[in-house]
Formats: structure tokens, sequence, C-alpha cells
């Protein structure tokens, strides 16, 4: 009797013992599968970032892009306003053709539907100032130039400006006119060496 007991004593522990052992290795695997699983993500995650990052990449392409093209609106904007500083008329006139074939030219297909609308309208009026400037006298120039400074801070509003740039403004001029110039110093398109220096930095853009 006593073997008897004692035998099924020891069937008993075997038993307890291996059925312990069982989920203890059931959990084992179950927070393994977890943490395999947890890594997967992390790693999917890290896939992500991979691919915000691109995205981010693509945005700074097409800024860059977007710069490029007002980049070279804006240099023959400044060559004409350079030209009307230094009274020179036949270098303005020229510096207008550039710029009119520029202001044509400018794709505005990498912007809003609402930013197209408002920039088509501004290239229109922008065109057909620098039309005028390069038929005109310079007299008449620095009229259009006034108007077409106007529509290029309109632009630059929209577009951004891959430079610094300086908002200028004289008082004298047409009861006030403003322009903008990539120098802080103040050289005016408006007089040229009548009153070079009228007039002062309004803002600088970024």
């Amino acid at each position: 009797m006593k073997n008897v007991k004692m035998t099924l004593g020891i069937l008993v522990i075997t038993l307890v013992t291996l059925t312990v052992t069982s989920c203890n290795n059931g959990k084992k695997d179950h927070y393994g599968e977890n943490y395999h699983s947890e890594m997967t993500n992390h790693g999917d995650h890290g896939d992500n970032s991979g691919m915000v990052n691109e995205s981010k990449d693509d945005n700074m392409m097409i800024k860059g892009e977007k710069n490029q093209e007002h980049s070279k609106v804006m240099a023959s904007y400044l060559e004409l306003k350079n030209a009307l500083v230094a009274d020179d008329n036949e270098k303005a006139q020229n510096a207008g053709k550039t710029l009119m074939k520029d202001l044509q030219s400018f794709d505005t297909s990498k912007y809003s539907a609402e930013q197209q609308k408002e920039l088509k309208d501004i290239l229109m009026d922008a065109t057909e100032n620098a039309e005028h400037i390069s038929k005109s006298p310079i007299k008449h120039q620095r009229e259009h130039f006034k108007v077409l400074s106007k529509d290029m801070i309109d632009m630059v509003a929209i577009t951004g400006t891959s430079t610094t740039l300086y908002q200028q403004f004289c008082p004298m001029y047409d009861e006030g006119s403003s322009w903008l110039s990539a120098n802080k110093e103040v050289k005016n398109p408006y007089y040229g060496s009548k009153m070079l220096k009228c007039g002062r930095v309004e803002k600088e853009i970024n």
C-alpha cells in the first residue's frame, strides 16, 4: 500500500511539474511572438519614416523648383530696377523685354488652385507693364515700374523667395511708391541720380 501511495505521489508530482513547465514554455513563446511583432512594427515605422523623409525631400525639391522659377523673374526685375537707378533708358528697355518673356513662361502649375488664380492675374498685369517698359522713354518706364513693383511684391507673398529681399519705399514719388531690392542700401529707381538716397527699408523678406 505504501509503495502504491508513493508511486501515485511521484506520478502526481511528475504531472504537476510537466504541466508547470508546459505553461512556462507557452508564456515564453507568447511573449516572444509579441516582442517579435513589436520589433517588426518598429521596423515598419522605420520604413514609414523613410517614406516621410522622401516626401519631405520631394517637397523641398518642389519648393526649390518654385524658387528657381521665381528667381529667374526676380533677377530680370532687379536688372530693370538697377537700370532705372542708373538712369539708363536703353538698358531698362532690354531688361523689360527679358522680364516680359520670363513672366510669360512662368509655370503656375506647382501652386494651389487659389494661388494659380492670383498668380495668373499678377503675371498678366506684370507682363503688360514690362512690355510698356520695353518700349517707353524713362519717365514712362518709371510710371509702369511702380505698378510692376506692386505686382512683384504680391508675387513674392505667394511664391516666397530663395534669397533675402528688401521692400523699400520712396515717399516722394507719386504720393509714395515701393520697390524690391536685393541690397539693404537704398538706391532710388524712381529718381535715379536726382535723389538716389531718397527712401527707406519697409520690410525684409526672407
